[in-house]
């Protein structure tokens, strides 16, 4: 997610640190901002029964991690980069669309506002009630204002929460997750952090929250400058398991939920090819063999979310730290992306 245009461009450690040190409490507020017109947006979907979520970068991440849990409730659910629609559409008629951006002021979104939208119903979700696409579509607004720190981190945690909001107007329980915004899960990362330190590329992997490895992934790639990508955990284990080596690390997030067995097992089976794995364990499970495990204790569901997405962030950051001497000061990147 990206910042808009005008506001400044601050960077660095400091910045980032700063959102995440609010983002919990921000998070809360979003949810309870939130129900008149996650309502709304609740009542479209069950008109329709279909969702398409539109976004780019950790926007696109956010999506994924939502995606899951529309289609528990029995939605056609579907996350899209919106790059892609805009190249390769897909029809819209008939299905809620959800446009998704920190910003609100991304070149994508800019563009796609500008084209017939059909008879979809489409709606935003953005942390600044004046950008763009606030201006153009009935919108949830994240409470903040616009994220400033270089990698989004505080962005998803609220996006987390006013999708939360949807999924609770729509029957889902979300009050555990809630509970995990309000009392954030301390994890000691430090000896993930030892693990994947000679590591050159990092492949960050899950089942049910693959959402959260994708943006992991794109922020370990954006702070760190190493290489980093997501598998989902079965594509894992179709034929990229011969790139393990010592110097390709993987991070595994596993819930309380019917795929962390198979989570388990995969990061057992990286750590003996000797790779170093770590596996971020919201199961309460046991331990995979092998693995440098960080407990937070037993959460499923958007609970797990909530309760991982700060560790994740805790977990990038301080490997970046050891990568980068001035972490969040990007080189080639800005807050917002402004040309497709």
């Amino acid at each position: 997610m990206s910042e808009p245009a005008g506001t400044r461009e601050t960077t660095g450690r400091a910045a980032i640190e700063a959102e995440m040190a609010r983002q919990s409490r921000d998070a809360v507020q979003s949810f309870a901002d939130a129900e008149t017109q996650a309502a709304g947006i609740a009542r479209s979907i069950r008109r329709t029964g279909r969702v398409l979520m539109l976004g780019m970068g950790a926007s696109h991440a956010l999506n994924r991690m939502a995606e899951p849990f529309f289609r528990d409730l029995g939605i056609d659910a579907l996350a899209v980069p919106l790059s892609e629609q805009l190249d390769q559409p897909l029809p819209l008629a008939g299905r809620t669309v959800i446009v998704v951006s920190q910003s609100g002021e991304s070149a994508e979104v800019v563009r796609w506002l500008g084209t017939a939208r059909s008879a979809a119903e489409v709606f935003g979700l953005t942390m600044d009630p004046h950008s763009t696409l606030a201006a153009a579509l009935p919108c949830l607004i994240g409470a903040g204002g616009v994220e400033t720190g270089f990698a989004a981190t505080r962005s998803v945690l609220v996006g987390l929460a006013l999708y939360g909001r949807v999924l609770a107007a729509l029957g889902a329980d979300a009050a555990a997750m809630v509970d995990a915004l309000r009392a954030p899960v301390p994890a000691d990362t430090a000896g993930a952090v030892r693990a994947l330190s000679g590591a050159g590329c990092i492949v960050a992997s899950g089942r049910r929250l693959v959402g959260l490895a994708e943006g992991l992934a794109l922020g370990l790639t954006e702070l760190s400058r190493l290489p980093a990508f997501a598998l989902e955990g079965g594509q894992f284990r179709h034929g990229p398991m011969e790139m393990l080596a010592p110097g390709v690390g993987a991070v595994f997030f596993r819930g309380a939920d019917a795929t962390g067995e198979a989570v388990r097992r995969l990061a057992a089976a990286v750590a003996e090819a000797g790779s170093p794995a770590v596996v971020l364990d919201a199961s309460g499970g046991v331990p995979a063999a092998g693995a440098e495990t960080v407990p937070v204790g037993r959460h499923e569901g958007l609970a797990a979310l909530a309760v991982l997405v700060p560790v994740s962030q805790r977990l990038m950051l301080d490997f970046a730290a050891t990568k980068v001497a001035e972490v969040g000061r990007p080189l080639r990147s800005t807050k917002i992306t402004r040309i497709e």
